[in-house]
């Protein structure tokens, strides 16, 4: 079946871009990346860096070509795309850094010696890659989290060849970007086999089902996950996923916030849930704001900016049918009123338009806790601190949490901060979701639904996924990898207890 590039502007097909991959093809890139691992891992910390760069500067030498395609086939402008490429080549950057650094293999030498339990014996140990890894691109960053984003990075830079499957809405994108990957990675020396892609679902379905994956990442609905997960229980040898799933990321706004300055808090939160058409994992879905005037001034803030919008392209015809269908389900449950709508606009192409709706914190609807990709937000009002405690305490886990606080306010924060701990990844004060920093603090992940995982696609420690333990007891210095040999200096080690720093 052919495998069609449209455009989501005017909803028309551009172009054939390949043909879905047969389950024969599926086997023999599989077997290949299977074949390419051992030669991948005999690179070195120092090859797999260079592999790194090698990838991020062929990226770079066709930024042009690379946004003009990815725009035409997302509709997300070549602003935003310019932006996006630019992240992805630093992230493939900072993981070479990660390699250079030494610190992720976490190696620790016991020398034999004495213990209360008696006699101990030499032991060894260190993280090593763990094999071939199938990777899912996401549908809203055919960049930053596709075929070269933060999954294939880390993966690459475990020792791992990747089996990358390319979404739907930016195949052409996937093939492009795909094409320029192998043409980097065999001139810095990389084994064939080190990348792969396949197309469609089925594609996908016997990837995760072959025998030589050994971990799945993935960025899409729970629905889809739940999918994977159900071919990954049926497999003779259940293999690690790692999914980023749904996302509701509430936001709280506290008094004090708002009655100092409501109307800028209330254009900001407008601007942070349309970035990209509302199609972050990290938009900010649900806001809780106070009763009260000052909470009005945050409302009407919100309503006049969204009445300032004009209808968004949406990424694929799937998700806005699902837009328009879910923001008229949430507009019309009882209790819930619409406070502002955007600019229509013409009927071309996937568009959505803005909506602002709102509600009671006291009887918080159970559909409005749920994610909804596109530019909708729900601003829940609440009377008093125990009305937001007792609504917090019923939200879903989240990617995130933020708290809008008033000028050295802290104990309402504090308290805040606390109860959404035990629901979000990553808790942001005065600031927005949206933004997720590539950087060694960051993490990108929370508990069910939102990641299955505690590690996730963004930050340097992405790459403990796609990494296992070995310890080596009794080994002659012969057999040892050189971080684990007793003269190496080049990374921090743990030597009998002690954590020694590279010299």
């Amino acid at each position: 079946m052919d495998v069609v590039s449209i455009d989501p502007r005017t909803g028309e097909a551009v172009e054939v871009v390949a043909q879905e991959t047969t389950t024969a093809e599926v086997d023999r890139l599989c077997a290949a990346a299977l074949a390419a691992a051992p030669a991948l891992e005999a690179l070195g910390r120092t090859g797999r860096a260079g592999l790194l760069h090698a990838l991020a500067d062929g990226l770079e030498a066709r930024r042009e070509d690379v946004v003009a395609v990815a725009d035409r086939e997302t509709g997300l402008g070549t602003t935003r795309l310019n932006g996006e490429l630019t992240r992805t080549t630093y992230q493939l950057q900072l993981f070479a850094e990660v390699l250079e650094e030494g610190s992720y293999l976490e190696a620790t030498i016991d020398h034999a010696g004495a213990t209360p339990m008696g006699p101990r014996p030499d032991l060894r140990r260190m993280l090593v890659p763990i094999g071939p890894v199938a990777v899912f691109g996401a549908s809203n960053f055919p960049l930053a989290f596709s075929v070269p984003g933060g999954d294939t990075a880390s993966a690459l830079a475990a020792g791992n060849p990747v089996v990358v499957k390319a979404h739907g809405s930016h195949p052409a994108t996937s093939q492009l970007v795909f094409q320029i990957l192998v043409e980097a990675a065999r001139g810095a020396g990389a084994p064939d086999g080190t990348l792969g892609i396949v197309h469609g679902v089925q594609a996908g379905a016997d990837l995760v089902a072959h025998p030589a994956i050994r971990a799945v990442g993935f960025t899409g609905s729970v629905n889809g996950g739940k999918a994977l997960l159900a071919i990954i229980e049926e497999r003779p040898d259940p293999i690690p996923f790692f999914g980023e799933l749904s996302s509701l990321n509430p936001v709280v706004v506290t008094p004090q916030a708002a009655g100092e300055r409501g109307a800028q808090i209330g254009g900001e939160l407008v601007g942070s849930f349309t970035l990209g058409a509302g199609q972050f994992c990290t938009k900010p879905g649900l806001a809780f704001v106070p009763s009260g005037p000052e909470g009005d001034a945050v409302v009407s803030a919100m309503a006049e900016a969204v009445r300032g919008t004009t209808a968004q392209i949406l990424l694929n015809e799937g998700i806005a049918t699902s837009y328009g269908r879910g923001a008229a389900d949430l507009a019309e449950l009882p209790g819930v009123e619409t406070v502002a709508v955007g600019t229509r606009g013409d009927d071309a192409g996937f568009r959505a338009t803005p909506l602002l709706l709102t509600t009671s914190a006291a009887e918080l609807p159970h559909e409005v806790t749920e994610e909804l990709f596109g530019p909708v937000s729900v601003v829940a009002r609440y009377d008093d601190e125990k009305e937001l405690f007792s609504a917090l305490d019923a939200m879903p886990s989240s990617l995130t949490a933020t708290v809008l606080r008033g000028e050295g306010e802290t104990e309402l924060p504090l308290a805040v901060s606390q109860e959404l701990r035990t629901r979000a990844g990553r808790i942001v004060y005065d600031g927005y979701p949206t933004g997720v920093a590539v950087s060694w603090a960051q993490h990108h992940g929370g508990p069910w639904p939102s990641t299955n995982s505690q590690h996730t696609s963004v930050g340097t420690s992405a790459i403990r996924r796609f990494l296992r333990p070995v310890t080596w007891q009794g080994a002659p210095q012969e057999v040892l990898p050189a971080e684990l040999t007793d003269d190496y200096q080049g990374i921090p080690r743990r030597v009998d207890g002690v954590l020694q720093l590279p010299r």
